[in-house]
């Protein structure tokens, strides 16, 4: 189920609406509704209203003097929302996904061939 959510995404617009149980993740591109809603319940135990789901494209920006043109890679968030007046701990998940990361840099490090 971790591999459907990437990270939480919090910005000023987003954390104003968690005190309402609305809470916005970023996604895999090809997750749908029904499992970013089950990933949401098995990592948070809690109840999930309803999910939408946007595809934000791809964006061209300024660079530097030399990059003139850098582009920002298309992603895809998911905004959901709990049933009640329940809220989440935002920092679990990354609490889990940084011990996740920790373990498979010591696997790589330990898989390295002198």
């Amino acid at each position: 189920m971790f591999d459907v959510i990437k990270k939480v995404i919090i910005t000023e617009k987003s954390a104003a609406k968690n005190d309402k149980g609305v809470y916005v993740f970023e996604i895999v591109k090809n997750a749908n509704k029904i499992d970013v809603k089950n990933a949401i319940q098995q990592i948070y135990g809690v109840k999930v209203a309803t999910v939408k789901t946007v595809t934000l494209p791809s964006k061209s920006r300024m660079g530097r003097s030399r990059l003139p043109v850098m582009k920002r890679h298309a992603c895809r968030k998911a905004i959901v929302t709990l049933k009640g007046n329940k809220t989440i701990d935002v920092n679990v998940f990354s609490k889990e996904e940084k011990e996740k990361s920790r373990k498979e840099k010591v696997e790589k490090k330990k898989n390295i061939k002198v």
